[in-house]
């Protein structure tokens, strides 16, 4: 059975960081893309950032281009979500989403989360709450 666990979450300040992890069970990080999503209170779900293990491409959605950085350790199977610089409008529910693909699919993404297919991942973790304080 495969299982995500996003983790790390939690309580900070504006300008602060935190880094999120994704640890995948029952599914060996090859051949996929990882993307991360976040849900605001009162907001619809949106594409956060994006890894392709085929090229490493990665993709942002524009609110978060210089601030967020994703990454994998396929050793240990866990992807990350480095965020940086937090803001109050980057409260919300994170999640972490496998799509099992050799086609580097996050080169192909827009800079609009909100228009990646979220719909076309094979697994989610439950999410990890991100509240960031003004």
């Amino acid at each position: 059975e495969v299982q995500l666990q996003a983790s790390g979450g939690g309580l900070v300040q504006a300008g602060g960081s935190l880094r999120l992890s994704c640890a995948a069970s029952g599914f060996t990080f090859d051949d996929y893309a990882i993307g991360w999503f976040r849900q605001a209170p009162g907001k619809e779900r949106e594409g956060v950032s994006c890894l392709s293990s085929t090229d490493y491409s990665t993709a942002y959605t524009d609110s978060v281009k210089g601030r967020f950085a994703v990454s994998s350790d396929n050793a240990k199977n866990t992807a990350y979500l480095q965020m940086n610089n937090l803001k109050p409008e980057d409260t919300a529910v994170y999640f972490c989403a496998v799509k099992r693909t050799n086609v580097p699919v996050c080169s192909y993404y827009t800079t609009s989360g909100a228009d990646w297919p979220a719909y076309e991942y094979d697994f989610w973790g439950r999410g990890t709450l991100v509240t960031v304080s003004s």
